[in-house]
């Protein structure tokens, strides 16, 4: 159990550091993909669903943000 903590922690450590230079769009991509898989893991469950909700979220992520700078 101590080794899967200490790897999550580690994965978000270093998913965090490599989000600085990230556009919005691609910013907003990552965190639809993300809400999406944890919605359908939780929702539905099953390897599916989580890949399946991970990419509309990432799909309507990428979709909904503007690109233009204001």
């Amino acid at each position: 159990m101590r080794t899967l903590t200490l790897s999550f922690a580690l994965a978000t450590l270093l998913a965090t550091a490599g989000c600085a230079d990230m556009t919005a769009k691609q910013r907003n991509t990552a965190i639809g993909a993300g809400v999406g898989g944890v919605a359908g893991a939780t929702l539905i469950g099953g390897p599916g669903a989580t890949l399946g909700g991970a990419a509309l979220g990432g799909v309507v992520g990428n979709v909904l943000t503007d690109d233009k700078k204001k």
